[in-house]
């Protein structure tokens, strides 16, 4: 994710976050904006902010104030840049006192003219303490720019997920199918290192021709983890793909899966969400969604006590995605056939614990009375 500061001055510029690449990426393309015209390599002072010890951070810090001391040789202006910076965070190194002390210096001279107008300044660096004085007063004269990773844990991460890839594959000229964009989105996790590079791969896969990315393509293409199986079976049980359901069973198992595992994880929440969304969308008559968020925003309307059944995540929060993503397949179903499927998951789960039959037979089982045709 990207937020911007108000533009408070011409010189001091930040950029930092927790998403190293997406950092990274951001500080190269404003340094080459920043860096004098013409003013060749003169023009631009790099000094390495990735230090092994407090005295050596201490040094770059103070190296950094020198440089930005120090009046461009040819005039023209010059930019400072303190690059990578690994001090600034809640660690050990960050709260040394030969750090603390430096960065004091480096903010006051922060807070005085740079060189008159002719020096800029640029930080870039992965962790940053915000509570510390010295970011404060970053915040305070520079145009600051964060990217953080999503946080998976919190509600609405696969929104901003799915603005990140929607984002990257549109300058690439790609275009996903919503399925696809879908797998892909949980598959990569909102990583943007991870997006760039599976995005990369896809579009060297569909040349300069085909542009739109299908489900197939991205079941091809990207490493299918163990929680994406997890995910494509719940997928593959909802969309009611019985040969599916059953082969990705089949690769849970061995993969090392537990029996009990994949009861628990994939197949009891696939049927508990469809039942929920079910029962949703008559007690409220809500309108079968095209898309996941259409259907959080239906939720988002609801009274807390019609929602106040419905499982939440660690947060709090109500585990709104898959609910909508249950919420689009539901219609698949009767209430009749979920019910009788949670059953059958108790039945299932006593089984797997209390017998000495084949576990793969006894998911099996499931699998085909929840989507048999009848």
């Amino acid at each position: 994710m990207k937020t911007k500061a108000a533009r408070k001055t011409a010189q001091i510029y930040a950029v930092v976050g927790s998403d190293e690449s997406a950092v990274k990426a951001a500080a190269s393309e404003l340094a080459v904006e920043l860096a004098p015209a013409d003013a060749g390599d003169f023009g631009v002072e790099t000094i390495d902010g990735c230090a092994d010890n407090a005295d050596q951070a201490a040094a770059r810090i103070r190296s950094t104030i020198e440089a930005l001391q120090t009046l461009p040789f040819f005039g023209g202006g010059k930019l400072v840049w303190l690059k990578s910076a690994n001090f600034l965070g809640d660690t050990k190194l960050g709260g040394a006192i030969a750090v603390t002390e430096a960065l004091e210096e480096l903010a006051a001279v922060l807070e005085g003219d740079l060189g008159g107008g002719e020096v800029k300044f640029l930080l870039s660096a992965i962790e940053v303490d915000k509570r510390r004085s010295f970011y404060k007063t970053l915040a305070k004269h520079a145009e600051i720019q964060v990217f953080d990773k999503l946080d998976t844990n919190r509600s609405g991460w696969e929104e901003a997920a799915t603005d990140l890839v929607q984002s990257l594959s549109k300058k690439r000229g790609l275009r996903f199918e919503d399925e696809a964009r879908d797998l892909f989105v949980l598959l990569t996790g909102g990583e943007t290192r991870t997006v760039e590079n599976e995005l990369e791969k896809l579009d060297l896969f569909l040349g300069a021709k085909g542009r739109v990315i299908t489900l197939d393509d991205v079941r091809t293409m990207v490493p299918l983890s163990r929680s994406g199986v997890i995910f494509e079976l719940g997928n593959a049980l909802a969309g009611r793909r019985l040969e599916r359901a059953l082969a990705l069973v089949r690769r849970l198992l061995d993969q090392g899966e537990s029996a009990i595992g994949i009861l628990l994880v994939a197949i009891i929440p696939t049927v508990r969400n469809l039942l929920l969304a079910k029962d949703l969308m008559r007690r409220h008559s809500l309108p079968r969604p095209s898309a996941p968020f259409s259907f959080i925003s239906s939720l988002n309307r609801l009274p807390a006590a019609a929602t106040e059944h419905l499982p939440r995540k660690k947060d709090g929060s109500i585990n709104a995605f898959t609910l909508g993503l249950a919420a689009m397949q539901a219609h698949r179903f009767e209430e009749e056939q979920l019910i009788a499927g949670l059953e059958a998951c108790l039945t299932a789960n006593l089984q797997l614990v209390t017998s000495q039959l084949d576990h793969e037979l006894i998911l099996n089982q499931i699998v085909v009375k929840l989507l048999a045709r009848t």
